[in-house]
């Protein structure tokens, strides 16, 4: 009787995934599909098909390939150092409850809740103020303060399911706390710590509002030069970058998911 009355809700609970799901995947399936016209405007679906503006992007797109390398660039050093500084984070206040944990919890948290135009705007203040010019070290900055709360989140969820009398035991057998940080904690969270560079990488390379504060002239990341292309055209490159992006975010997904959470690998 019970699984009988049970079925509603979990049809019900099915039908909503399912619509969550489509609702989210569906509008880059769109995309992706438009990226292979073989028309110069975007259309869909397409009136005929063509791979021809992928060999575009590669081959006759300068300005979009420097705008790649340099949101790489500025992701890959905001993915290192919010990686480092959030995985310190949280193994320092996973389990703690004192009222400057939580107070440092939130204050870690804040870029989280506040606006991220209000965020980008402040960070260009403080900086004007101390004297610093924009530059991509800048940028990079403003994405470290963005992308470290999300590396805390997914670090500490991993620190909190390990035991303490690990670390109690390792100290009582008179290793240092660096040595057990190495040794023990850091392969017990491993999956949270690439978890959350994950998630710090694609949320660098993906930003728009601080980037549009925080860069200089000089330094043009993708998202804003994309931005500049759809307000003055559809060219459909942008939507081949977009391919091209949601190909390598899929296989990068696949190989973290082959090689960090295959039974039997996870605490190697």
């Amino acid at each position: 009787m019970r699984e009988a009355r049970n079925i509603p809700f979990d049809l019900a609970v099915w039908i909503a995934g399912a619509l969550a799901v489509v609702l989210l995947v569906l509008p880059t399936l769109v995309v992706v599909a438009m990226s292979f016209t073989n028309e110069f405007t975007l259309r869909f679906p397409p009136r005929s098909w063509s791979a021809r503006w992928y060999f575009e992007l590669f081959t006759n797109s300068p300005q979009i390939l420097a705008s790649a390398l340099a949101s790489l660039k500025v992701a890959a050093i905001a993915t290192l150092v919010s990686t480092a500084l959030g995985t310190l984070a949280a193994v320092a206040l996973a389990g703690r409850k004192d009222r400057l944990s939580v107070a440092l919890d939130a204050f870690f948290m804040s870029p989280m809740v506040f606006p991220a135009m209000s965020l980008g705007l402040a960070l260009l203040l403080v900086l004007s103020l101390a004297g610093i010019r924009l530059s991509l070290l800048t940028l990079a900055i403003g994405h470290v303060v963005i992308a470290t709360p999300f590396v805390i989140r997914m670090v500490s969820a991993a620190a909190q399911q390990m035991n303490p009398a690990l670390l109690d035991c390792a100290a009582s057998l008179g290793a240092s706390r660096i040595h057990a940080f190495f040794t023990i904690t850091l392969p017990l969270i491993r999956s949270g710590v690439v978890s959350g560079a994950i998630v710090a990488f694609l949320t660098s390379i993906d930003h728009v509002p601080v980037s549009l504060m925080l860069s200089d002239p000089r330094t043009e990341t993708l998202p804003i030069h994309l931005w500049a292309i759809l307000e003055s055209n559809l060219d459909v490159r942008v939507a081949a970058v977009s391919g091209v992006i949601v190909a390598a975010t899929v296989a990068v997904m696949l190989i973290v998911d082959r090689r960090m959470f295959v039974p039997g690998r996870a605490g190697r």
